[in-house]
């Protein structure tokens, strides 16, 4: 009888320390309330932790489109970008006085307040007519 006593001591001594020891530590991302905030891009991203993994909650993405230069000063000779002018449109030249009809091969486009005649194929100021559209 004692050495059954004994040996059921030896083992809750032994099993005793096992039972009573705490969860191992798995890190802030197993915490449920946790949340952090991260750079991404452009700008704040709120990571919360939820259940097994991040859950994006909220994330500022502002896109604002490239400031245009616009030009306002066209030459004769440059090449003419329309994406660089201000009010690009196509225009007749019968409508605006002082225009005269183009030569084969160039037509007037508007540029701000000017009218800018520019060469089809190549894209060349021929002339600018400043101040000319209202």
């Amino acid at each position: 009888m004692n050495r059954f006593l004994i040996a059921a001591l030896a083992t809750t001594m032994v099993a005793t320390p096992t039972l009573a020891a705490a969860q191992p530590y798995r890190g802030p991302a197993h915490n449920p309330a946790h949340h952090s905030v991260q750079q991404r891009g452009h700008g704040p991203v709120v990571v919360q932790q939820r259940g097994h993994g991040p859950v994006v909650v909220k994330q500022n993405t502002r896109y604002r489109a490239p400031a245009v230069q616009y030009r306002s000063n066209w030459r004769k000779g440059e090449r003419f970008d329309s994406r660089q002018a201000r009010n690009y449109r196509q225009i007749d030249y019968r409508q605006y006085r002082g225009l005269t009809a183009p030569p084969r091969g160039y037509h007037y486009v508007q540029s701000g307040n000017d009218a800018v005649l520019v060469g089809i194929t190549s894209g060349i100021v021929a002339a600018v007519f400043a101040s000319l559209i209202r």
